[in-house]
């Protein structure tokens, strides 16, 4: 799932003024977030009622990346979007796009800030497990992303920095590379980590669309 995080408030104060703003959320990865779900909509809508900021009104999408699907629901809010003089958009980036499509006149804001695609650990806790970047090379590292788990995105091995199996950067964190190597071990498979990896094709990451 995507995961988001709400931007500062006094920062979406500043960006929506005096409204009048309509709020969107989403009911798929921003509602798991608690970034942009339903009680996170009326929480937002409240805080800006509070500071004298008109909403005209709210939804939340099914979900906000669904063009055709935001249209639909949309439409029983056509008089209270032409009353709005921007939308506030509590989803990801990819939702805030696509209202963005939609309205073509309006100010668009986005109400969070777009981070990775990640796991659900636990409720309310997320890891960073990919980085979508269009050449996946998990069968060569025994299922592990070295590219989106470490913070240097290391091809060939650890930076050296590593100390007890944990990261240099962040030493909370687990060095992916330590994972990979134990995990190809244990299966004897360390003969793959012979093989030098070629530097990342990244012009396979902004392919723009898929139709199937």
């Amino acid at each position: 799932m995507i995961i988001t995080k709400q931007k500062n408030f006094k920062d979406l104060l500043n960006s929506v003024g005096k409204g009048p703003v309509f709020i969107l959320g989403c009911k798929e990865c921003a509602t798991l977030c608690h970034t942009g779900g339903e009680e996170e909509v009326l929480a937002m809508k409240d805080a800006f009622e509070k500071k004298q900021v008109c909403v005209s009104g709210w939804i939340v999408l099914e979900p906000a990346c669904h063009l055709n699907n935001d249209k639909r629901l949309l439409r029983p809010f056509k008089e209270e979007l032409s009353k709005s003089k921007n939308i506030l958009v509590l989803a990801c980036g990819n939702g805030v796009q696509t209202i963005t499509e939609i309205f073509g006149d309006k100010d668009i804001i986005s109400g969070t800030d777009t981070l990775f695609l990640g796991e659900i650990k636990r409720v309310n806790e997320f890891d960073k497990r990919c980085g979508i970047c269009g050449e996946c090379l998990l069968d060569l590292f025994s299922g592990l992303c070295p590219v989106s788990r470490c913070p240097k995105s290391m091809l060939n091995g650890p930076c050296g920095g590593a100390k007890g199996g944990k990261c240099e950067i962040n030493p909370e964190m687990d060095c992916v590379w330590d994972q990979i190597y134990n995990r190809l071990k244990q299966s004897g498979k360390l003969h793959l980590l012979e093989e030098i990896q070629k530097p990342k094709d990244w012009s396979k990451s902004l392919e723009m669309r898929r139709e199937i």
